[in-house]
């Protein structure tokens, strides 16, 4: 399933509540193909006595916004200082119609913070970002990456990006001081969650709170349970290749996932509002249930993002809490999916690598996580950098991966990933044979 990273909304929740996403700030949408210059806090860089002259300055393309952008600009003071490579950040809200028209005309920038890994994926694969590898060996990369890190830029066997931040998808909300009196323990397997599950029935609440209705044509949420299931259930080879369609969505492997979903999905004692309230709840207000007294569901699987439908003055770590799904086949440990930004080099130049070898650097993302907008799965940046625990246990999850992977739908074709593969689940609820919807994503598939 699309969101954005939005790391920052948690921040105010753990530091004391704040009111739901209306304190999630915005950017104005700049005309085409422009992007707005950020300033660093200090005075403009075009005004520090002692800069490098134009010839040696590099273009940064971003979509982040607010404080975050600020900060991702005040990184590169010490660079400039010590190599003489003024670093200009620009953030624009029309991220990819402004990166990919500067690349399509000729006049790329020297580098791009994506947001959306797909879009990585689309412009390496149309010659539009630099091999990394071909210049940052792999011996080089593994100091600092964990492999599995490194695979998540990897597209068809180049290196078209380095991970910049990363936010895990795999995480079951719970509300922490009800679920600690009613003696709940957070499971360590899948069996543990079904017997969690069974314990809650049996103590006459309700399990899971679940919404498949996202204000589109539905689906899209259930996208990241299929996924989740099946990094637990496969390898990591199959799951790749069930993203770029080699593998089909009506084979064992999937089939096993959707089944082991529906014995959720379907059991109407585990879901508040059976099938139907997967189907008619809104996604935004799925959590809500949790803080009611008693909770009308106590598990809610989602990412961070779900901070910002909170109500407001919830402290996530004292009202609610989290934790990673557990683990389905041990064979395959403890995966995470997620999501996450990084960095590209789309001009390929000696001042343009220099910047990308800094960016291996702890150094480069200190400011924002220190900060609370970051979670960075580089090995070398100290858990005391996180400004809270809540962060601190959101950076163990990634740093404890077996594993990890971007969500699968955001890497499919739009047709795939957008239409026919949520489309599916909403088929499945409403009672459709499990091989004949399979079978229709796969015809839905681009040419095939």
């Amino acid at each position: 399933m699309k969101k954005p990273l939005a790391l920052f909304i948690l921040m105010p929740l753990i530091l004391g509540g704040c009111a739901r996403a209306t304190s999630i700030p915005t950017e104005t949408r700049p005309a085409l193909p422009s992007a707005t210059l950020v300033p660093p806090t200090s005075a403009p860089i075009e005004s520090r006595p002692g800069s490098p002259p134009a010839g040696q300055s590099v273009t940064i393309l971003t979509s982040f916004s607010g404080e975050q952008v600020s900060l991702l600009q005040t990184t590169f003071a010490g660079l400039e200082a010590n190599a003489g490579i003024k670093v200009i950040v620009e953030s624009s809200a029309d991220f990819e119609h402004v990166a990919l028209a500067r690349s399509e005309a000729g006049d790329p920038y020297d580098l791009l913070v994506f947001s959306e890994p797909a879009l990585m994926v689309d412009m390496g694969r149309r010659g539009y970002l630099a091999d990394i590898s071909r210049f940052i060996p792999s011996s080089e990369l593994m100091e600092v990456y964990s492999q599995t890190w490194i695979a998540s830029g990897m597209v068809d066997g180049k290196l078209f990006g380095i991970m910049h931040g990363a936010q895990s998808k795999s995480l079951v909300w719970y509300p922490k001081s009800e679920f600690e009196a009613a003696g709940y323990r957070v499971p360590e397997t899948w069996d543990d969650l079904l017997a969690l599950s069974d314990q809650i029935v049996a103590d006459g609440g309700v399990p899971w709170c679940i919404s498949l209705n996202d204000g589109g044509p539905g689906g899209g949420p259930g996208t990241d349970w299929v996924e989740d299931i099946m990094l637990r259930t496969t390898t990591t080879d199959n799951y790749d290749a069930w993203t770029r369609g080699e593998l089909k969505f009506d084979s064992p492997e999937v089939r096993n996932a959707l089944i082991l979903m529906q014995s959720i999905w379907l059991n109407p004692d585990y879901v508040l509002g059976g099938t139907k309230g997967i189907l008619t709840s809104i996604f935004a207000d799925a959590p809500m249930p949790i803080f009611d007294d008693p909770p009308g569901c106590f598990l809610y699987h989602h990412a961070p993002a779900v901070a910002g439908d909170l109500p407001e003055g919830t402290k996530i770590g004292t009202d609610i809490a989290y934790f990673s799904l557990p683990p389905i086949d041990e064979a395959y440990g403890r995966p995470v999916l997620g999501t996450g930004s990084f960095v590209s080099l789309s001009k390929d130049t000696p001042r343009g690598r220099q910047v990308i070898k800094f960016m291996l650097t702890p150094a480069s993302v200190e400011s924002e996580v220190k900060a609370g907008e970051l979670i960075s799965p580089m090995d070398g940046v100290p858990m005391e950098w996180y400004p809270s625990e809540v962060h601190r246990g959101l950076a163990e999850i990634l740093r404890t991966a077996d594993t990890f992977r971007l969500d699968g739908s955001e890497l499919m074709p739009d047709a795939v990933g957008s239409g026919s593969f949520p489309a599916a689940l909403i088929d499945l609820l409403e009672g459709e044979e499990l091989r004949a919807v399979l079978q229709a994503i796969d015809a839905s598939w681009p040419d095939r």
